[in-house]
């Protein structure tokens, strides 16, 4: 009867978890494409759950964003109507961000108590326990960058919470798929070798996706498959490569964006030709989400980065990376 409870109870909290957690990071991706993360000035942990209910309230949020340097540089004169917009896109993210917690803390405990967990995996469920937490500090560290002298908040912190939130979604889904069983152990296997580095790109794509949306690096050269006529901007040089720019410089940043999309494509190519290990019969859904996946990077570039078209590309990140767990929880 347990088990059958397990199964049961299981299936549906982790199916309940994903699609809100997926429909965060939307949010969260709309927040940032619309600059609205530092509408809320304040962490406020235990309070602004009810949002302002009164024309008093709404003039205390306003005047708040007005003390810091993205209103005063980028936003001086906004009326309230358009204060409103962007704070509606961060308070449903973080009553989303409160309500997801709580979603997977209180069956969490339900299930320990009722022994329905394996207690050799309480430290597995432990982590994505602590990894929600850290994600409230990181999300609050994220805003609090762009709060005292910075218009906007910094990219890493940007691209630490985003893969954040990519990471607890990875460990969530690969236990979903191992509901039954529990077994939560990655059994190695050397056809896994390759989906492994792949993951290991997807997640250098996220980062460095995060770095283009924080830094506006896709603002800068809107052209494809060239850069403003160069496959390498003027900016780029051999031994830049090897300094900071990498990091901070937003031709760099957009370049090795672009040129980690085309190695992920590449690897799936010749795993195509050569047939891999015979992985083809694992990897179609992959392919075709790695090809959506591109073109709407192209689209989104040439397009003059479509907000719409910016979020669902940051998306459909979340879900290859989804494909490629699964591809590793079916190989054998």
């Amino acid at each position: 009867m347990a088990n059958l409870q397990l199964n049961k109870y299981f299936r549906i909290w982790h199916l309940a978890l994903l699609t809100t957690l997926i429909l965060l990071v939307s949010i969260g991706g709309f927040t940032r494409l619309t600059n609205s993360g530092l509408s809320i000035t304040n962490w406020e942990l235990f309070t602004g759950i009810l949002p302002p209910l009164n024309k008093e309230s709404w003039a205390q949020y306003f005047t708040l964003y007005k003390s810091i340097p993205q209103y005063q540089e980028l936003n001086l004169g906004m009326s309230m109507d358009e204060f409103k917009y962007i704070f509606w896109w961060e308070y449903i993210h973080r009553l989303l961000a409160r309500f997801v917690s709580l979603l997977y803390i209180l069956p969490l405990f339900y299930f320990i108590y009722n022994k329905l967990i394996y207690r050799q995996n309480y430290p597995y469920y432990l982590l994505i326990l602590f990894l929600f937490m850290f994600q409230g500090f990181l999300g609050w560290y994220m805003v609090k960058s762009g709060l005292s002298t910075n218009v906007d908040v910094s990219h890493f912190r940007l691209a630490a919470h985003l893969v954040g939130a990519t990471i607890i979604i990875a460990l969530i889904y690969w236990s979903f798929l191992n509901y039954v069983g529990q077994d939560l152990k990655i059994h190695y296997s050397q056809k896994k070798n390759v989906i492994f580095l792949l993951v290991f790109l997807i997640f250098i794509q996220i980062i460095y996706g995060a770095f283009t949306s924080g830094l506006d690096a896709g603002r800068i050269y809107q052209t494809w498959p060239l850069m403003n006529s160069h496959f390498f901007p003027e900016e780029v040089s051999f031994l830049s490569f090897f300094s900071k720019e990498v990091l901070y410089d937003r031709a760099h940043i957009q370049l090795i964006h672009r040129l980690n999309a085309y190695l992920i494509l590449l690897i799936f190519v010749a795993i195509y030709i050569f047939n891999y290990k015979n992985l083809n019969a694992y990897l179609n859904s992959s392919f075709v989400l790695l090809t959506f996946q591109v073109l709407l990077g192209i689209v989104t570039l040439i397009s003059g980065l479509n907000i719409y078209m910016a979020a669902l590309h940051q998306l459909t990140s979340i879900f290859l990376l989804m494909s490629f767990i699964l591809v590793i929880y079916r190989l054998k």
